[in-house]
């Protein structure tokens, strides 16, 4: 049912605490003192019942025929028959239902919540000797700003002073730290490492990257697909069927009884109950593979999304570079290269100073003591080793600097590279790559007659030889390179409008791109505005729990559907038992709570685990 989208304040639970308790009351008084007390059951019907009403009153001003509209008119018509107990029974399951749900899910407000926690409310302006806070609307282009040690950066600008490190994860989704020495860019949203930054500010904060990120966070919110309820869908047919019939059936007999007692069989909860216990199911079953779904409606689409968009580093891989290979000249050896690189960055915090440590310690090669380092920003790292001068570039800055020609360098491959020169020489190039997943190709190669894929798509904001490189690993021939967070969320929003789309990621600069797919998943859980984004968070991130989660919405969808569709034609002969007189209104009640007991008990299967969870080969 869709109470909760046309209610302007949410009530389903607090209606449906009342309507128990007034049901409750009732009986209670009815056994102690027969017949007992209406008064109860007037005051759920006037505060549970009005609200209904007047939803039903716009509804039926919009020609719209829900589910719940149907529940709204046995509520109106017992009412008016003074059949009061059940009119207050099906408010009870018609807000039951819903609170049921609204408990399951969250607001998409809860994102920008998230974003708006991590957006600084100040900033340390430095003027003279003096260091003052000010509001960031106050922070113009050009003011000195300090960043203290782990805190968020408020603007983007350059480092003016200090040397450290910042971790900008939460903005382009790769899991490094960033070194930062004068001269360095710094973006707003960036979290600060150990050390004293001094920066001075390149934009207003309304004008920053972290800024621009919640706009498009905010236009991608108001944009998200509607995605239409399997109960809506249903009811649209169900709904004036069973009004038709009851009001056929009161017509022929002349008894108006009949009508309320159609309808009360005919109230669709297996609709409103059985299928939000499906999803409760689902829910769990998820919960216990290490997927947490915090958005119900997803496990409707997931299994029906044709186009598959996958964000690169740490979801098609590992997310951790490696070391892949040293390839040397006559200058030096191997291990000599790596003997050199290791000395001299294991002082740098870049993020390809780790892969080289980790292969010298594995190779057991004994690191010594650099001097005279210099890390200037876009100029690579350099320093003297064993009296060797050692410098550690790009390719690009070394042939701009005439280091070396470009005819003398070995052809580019995909992944990282950088170059090591000893005294001015050429000695070396070294190689990474991060590793795809394992199950990539497997993945990928099952997603077309297994789940009906029509599409897939690679989406990276990384160069694009090493997303085409990726690509091609794992079987994707649809490949968007060197995109930024607006760009990716241009793409999935084309894609969107043209069908059902399926949108994996892991970082925040995934986050908008999340918002405008049908369903959005994350990989890991360290940030809360990506878990907030999707509609899923994988926590032990693997491609099987993607293929997992799409079966258990298709197994989910299935059973949902079998007690929806079960309960409706119990109902219809009820219905029919109803319109010739055999049954009651207060019978039409008892046979509706035993088709609700049975879409119930069915419903429970979806929390049991199945035999097969994934059919990855």
């Amino acid at each position: 049912m869709t109470w909760h989208r046309l209610q302007p304040v949410r009530l389903e639970t607090p209606i449906a605490v009342l309507a128990a308790f007034a049901i409750a009351t009732h009986l209670a008084l009815r056994y102690a003192a027969s017949p007992g007390s209406p008064i109860p059951l007037y005051v759920a019907l006037g505060l549970g019942g009005i609200p209904l009403v007047w939803t039903l009153a716009r509804k039926l001003a919009a020609l719209e025929f829900g589910s719940d509209l149907l529940a709204g008119v046995a509520i109106v018509s017992a009412a008016f028959m003074r059949e009061y107990l059940v009119a207050v029974i099906v408010i009870l399951m018609l807000s039951g239902g819903a609170a049921l749900e609204q408990y399951a899910t969250r607001s998409a407000s809860s994102v920008l919540s998230a974003l708006a926690k991590r957006t600084p409310s100040i900033a340390h302006r430095r003027r003279g000797d003096e260091t003052g806070d000010v509001s960031l609307d106050d922070v113009a282009p050009g003011d000195t700003l300090v960043v203290l040690p782990h805190e968020i950066c408020p603007v983007d600008g350059v480092v003016a002073d200090g040397a450290g490190s910042m971790d900008e994860s939460y903005l382009t989704g790769e899991p490094f730290h960033i070194s930062k020495t004068p001269g360095a860019q710094v973006l707003s949203g960036s979290v600060n490492g150990d050390s004293v930054l001094v920066i001075r500010a390149e934009k207003l904060a309304v004008d920053s990257r972290y800024a621009r990120i919640m706009r498009v966070m905010r236009e991608s919110e108001q944009d998200r697909p509607h995605l239409r309820r399997m109960a809506d869908t249903l009811g649209a047919w169900y709904t004036p069927l069973a009004i038709l019939v009851a009001a056929v059936a009161a017509v022929l007999s002349g008894d108006l009884h009949r009508f309320v007692a159609v309808l009360v069989i005919a109230t669709p909860c297996p609709l409103l109950i059985a299928i939000p216990v499906a999803v409760i199911g689902a829910i769990s079953l998820a919960a216990r593979s290490g997927i947490i779904v915090k958005r119900p409606a997803i496990l409707e689409q997931v299994d029906r999304c044709h186009t598959l968009i996958f964000d690169k580093t740490g979801t098609l891989t590992y997310g951790t570079p490696a070391l892949s290979d040293v390839m040397t000249t006559a200058v030096t050896s191997r291990e000599q290269a790596l003997r050199f690189a290791a000395s001299l960055e294991q002082y740098s915090k870049h993020p390809l100073a780790g892969p080289i440590l980790a292969s010298a310690r594995d190779a057991g090669i004994p690191m010594v003591s650099a001097s005279e380092i210099a890390e200037r920003p876009g100029e690579g790292l350099r320093g003297f080793v064993d009296g060797h001068s050692v410098r550690i570039t790009s390719r690009a800055k070394a042939i701009a600097e005439s280091l070396i020609g470009q005819d003398d360098l070995p052809l580019i491959r995909p992944g990282l590279e950088c170059l090591l020169f000893l005294d001015n020489q050429y000695a070396a190039s070294l190689y990474f790559v991060d590793e795809p997943r394992i199950e990539g190709k497997a993945f990928v190669e099952h997603l077309g007659p297994r789940h009906n894929v029509d599409k897939v798509v690679l989406l990276s904001g990384d160069r694009e030889a090493e997303v085409r490189h990726l690509a091609a690993a794992v079987g994707i021939t649809e490949v968007h390179a060197a995109k930024s967070p607006e760009e990716k969320l241009e793409i999935v929003r084309r894609e969107t409008e043209l069908g059902n789309t399926l949108f994996v990621g892991d970082g925040i600069n995934d986050a908008p791109a999340m918002l405008a797919a049908t369903v959005g998943v994350a990989f890991g859980h360290g940030s809360d505005i990506i878990a907030e984004s999707a509609g899923a968070v994988i926590l032990d991130p693997s491609l099987h729990k993607v293929d997992e989660l799409i079966h258990i919405g298709r197994r989910m969808r299935n059973i949902a559907l079998e007690s929806a569709l079960g309960g409706i034609a119990l109902s219809l002969a009820g219905m029919l038992a109803a319109a010739l007189g055999y049954l009651p209104p207060v019978a039409g009640a008892i046979g509706q709570e035993v088709i609700d007991l049975l879409a119930v008990l069915n419903a429970i299967r979806v929390a049991a685990p199945p035999r097969k969870r994934s059919d990855i080969g």
